[in-house]
């Protein structure tokens, strides 16, 4: 007897196409180096500094015993923590697959770093500032994707309303009368004048006595 095969984990990766995945974890990485070549494009033309591609797939302009290495630091976190982050939210949504997304962005940027300088990055700053954008790009997309998840659904107002009209109809005709003729109208018929409404909602409907004569 051939056993079941367990399904998958909820929000995993495996329940996404391999093709939407990458296309994904593609736009997520070219939105990261936008948002860094923009950032550090701003600072170096208000610092006055030379602006080269090196601050973007490099690693040594990050650094901890120069202002501009800490400000370097400072636009990796930005870039990859909150704008990241709010990449995510927009774009993947779920709160399962943010740490998946978030990692995988990172050590993307990790092997291209190392393959453009030919080395692994030396700075220890370099490597807290990319630990420090991860965590906040997991936290803040972690959130941001469980408030989406978890925000009530509206369907509209016309159920409330009606449920409230109702009870004040219910309420005006006043006594248990009007709480009986609710009751039975729910069933598709009423009491007292003998007229009701069919499950259906179809129209009414009028209960006639028969005579002896027809019925025979």
């Amino acid at each position: 007897m051939a056993r079941r095969r367990r399904p998958p984990r909820s929000g995993a990766l495996a329940e996404l196409p391999p093709l939407k995945i990458l296309s994904q974890i593609a736009i997520l990485q070219g939105l990261y180096y936008a948002g860094a070549l923009v950032l550090m494009l701003f600072t170096a033309l208000v610092a006055g500094t030379k602006f080269g591609i090196d601050l973007v797939f490099g690693w040594d302009a990050v650094r901890g015993d120069t202002t501009q290495g800490w400000l370097m630091g400072f636009i990796w976190v930005l870039d990859g923590g909150l704008l990241m982050a709010a990449a995510i939210i927009v774009l993947i949504g779920r709160s399962k697959l943010v740490l998946d997304f978030a990692l995988s962005l990172h050590a993307i940027h990790l092997v291209v770093v190392t393959l453009y300088s030919g080395q692994l990055p030396r700075h220890t700053a370099w490597w807290l500032s990319m630990a420090a954008a991860s965590a906040v790009s997991v936290a803040l997309a972690t959130w941001g994707c469980r408030y989406r998840e978890l925000k009530p659904i509206s369907f509209g107002g016309g159920g409330a309303s009606s449920t409230a009209g109702g009870g004040g109809g219910e309420n005006s005709s006043g006594g248990n009368g009007g709480e009986g003729n609710g009751a039975d109208e729910e069933q598709g018929f009423s009491r007292g004048r003998g007229r009701g409404r069919g499950r259906d909602g179809a129209g009414e409907y009028e209960m006639v006595n028969m005579d002896n004569s027809t019925a025979r």
